[in-house]
């Protein structure tokens, strides 16, 4: 009887599957049918989906890497996270090299670090990053749903736009920057609303930072093949996820892997004496230990690349570099900033377009939205239904939900009150570390560090250290509330 109940609960998984699934294929086709300018939608969806997919399938998750290695010293995801980075490089490296790719690099400061440093803490308390809180909501996971609803969109839109009080906050050569650059800006016939503390930190501050990759920074300025393979890929990627694979190695798994070698060896009648052929043996050993997890590093890496190269592709058959040019062609004027474009960073990101739903919530409530930089002048607000990015988030989700369904691991899960407490606190703090950063896990840390970035290192640094704080307060909660459970009993 159970094994009948079984099947039956993989057909009406199945047939979950085949539906949403179909749902994504209709949506495309009616948007094709609409206007082949949303073709480039279209585009978002489905790379979208398959990140999903992989992302549930490997159970990739930044929040869990930090987790599972300094809790639990499990480094299964640290490793397959590192190389989807090395192979995401060298297919960045190429497409550069043949001026097809779309990344482009951030403003250079310490405030990466101080970012990644908040949003780490955030993951931890949420039980997942942006991108792993995607595909677990794919999965059920309503803890996850309040982390994106109310951090990842409600709280980054009302953070950009909150002024008062917190504009006295900020340096007065900020300030003063931000005046300079309003007014230049007000000479050339556009009116920049800075209003928010936000607009401070992006006029008077981020703007006038410096932005470079690697390949520039060793070629002068003007790269060339050679430089994006040794600069961006090899120097600023592929060497430090090779360093870090070895530290990894060296505090966790080497010493059972050299005692279970040693045993070999006198099993084989051989002096127990290891050497640099074994160590390499032993970090070969880690990357393997779980092909699923490997697997699927290799396939994001090769996807987001992939997805950089489509997109370049479709820019180019259109004529744009932004899909508010064609919302304009369209008539959806309202749609763009004061710049004429929307959100739409030409590669895997999350969160901007998170924030950009909440905006668009707010705005139906009365909230201004639109008297910021941020949505006013840089991103936009398109309906929903036209967001490229938002799509793309959304293609997460339900791609998850496919896999999820299809491995029979979907289940519908309520928080209680107290994971409704982590799951929202953590979900803010992520929506606030991605702002100042203008990126998260992805956009922040694994898109540039891939691409020749050197703050996506530094964002990573701060995410890890961010991560070993919320693991850590997390332990000593859970600790302290069963010491007084046992004290109660």
């Amino acid at each position: 009887m159970r094994g009948g109940n079984l099947n039956m609960e993989e057909k009406r998984n199945a047939m979950w599957a085949y539906l949403i699934t179909g749902a994504m294929i209709l949506i495309s086709l009616l948007y094709w049918a609409t206007d082949v300018y949303y073709m480039y939608m279209v585009i978002y969806i489905w790379f979208g989906f398959a990140y999903g997919m992989m992302l549930q399938y490997g159970r990739f998750c930044f929040a869990s890497a930090s987790r599972d290695l300094i809790a639990a010293g499990v480094p299964r995801m640290a490793v397959g996270i590192m190389v989807a980075l090395i192979f995401f490089s060298f297919i960045q490296a190429t497409l550069e090299s043949v001026n097809m790719s779309t990344f482009h690099a951030a403003p250079f400061g310490i405030h990466m670090l101080i970012s990644g440093a908040v949003f780490g803490v955030g993951m931890c308390l949420a039980g997942g990053c942006a991108s792993g809180s995607l595909y677990k909501v794919g999965e059920g996971n309503m803890t996850s749903l309040l982390a994106v609803i109310f951090g990842l969109c409600l709280g980054q839109a009302i953070f950009v736009d909150t002024g008062g009080v917190f504009n006295n906050l900020m340096p007065q050569a900020w300030v003063d920057k931000a005046m300079q650059t309003q007014a230049g800006m007000l000479q050339a016939g556009i009116n920049l609303p800075v209003n928010s503390w936000f607009d401070y930190y992006l006029a008077g501050y981020i703007w006038h930072q410096p932005s470079f990759t690697i390949a520039k920074l060793i070629s002068g300025g003007h790269p060339t093949a050679i430089h994006f393979f040794v600069g961006n890929a090899f120097i600023n990627a592929m060497l430090p996820a090779l360093i870090i694979l070895t530290l990894i190695y060296f505090f966790y798994p080497r010493k059972n892997f050299m005692k279970k070698r040693k045993k070999e060896m006198k099993k084989a009648g051989k002096e127990p004496v290891t050497g640099f052929s074994d160590e390499m043996a032993g970090i070969w050993a880690m990357i393997t230990s779980s092909k699923r997890t490997s697997w699927m590093g290799i396939l994001v890496g090769i996807t987001a690349g992939l997805h950089i190269l489509t997109m370049a592709g479709i820019q180019k058959k259109f004529g744009v570099t932004n899909f508010g040019a064609l919302l304009k062609r369209m008539g959806h004027f309202s749609d763009v900033s004061l710049k004429g474009e929307v959100f739409d960073p030409g590669y895997w990101y999350i969160t901007s377009q998170e924030g950009q739903l909440g905006a668009w919530i707010l705005e139906k409530f009365g909230w201004n939205m639109h008297d910021n930089i941020f949505f006013g002048f840089v991103n936009g607000l398109p309906e929903p239904i036209r967001n490229p990015a938002l799509w793309m988030s959304l293609g997460i989700i339900f791609g998850a939900m496919v896999m999820a369904r299809l491995s029979n691991e979907f289940k519908f899960k309520l928080p209680s009150t107290e994971l409704i407490i982590w799951g929202v606190s953590g979900g803010i703090l992520m929506g606030f570390g991605s702002r100042p950063s203008l990126g998260c896990n992805i956009g922040g840390f694994f898109i540039r560090a891939a691409g020749g970035d050197p703050n996506g290192w530094g964002y990573g640094v701060g995410m890890i250290g961010g991560g070993f704080i919320g693991g850590t307060f997390l332990n000593w909660f859970t600790e302290r509330r069963m010491r007084q459970q046992m004290a109660d009993f």
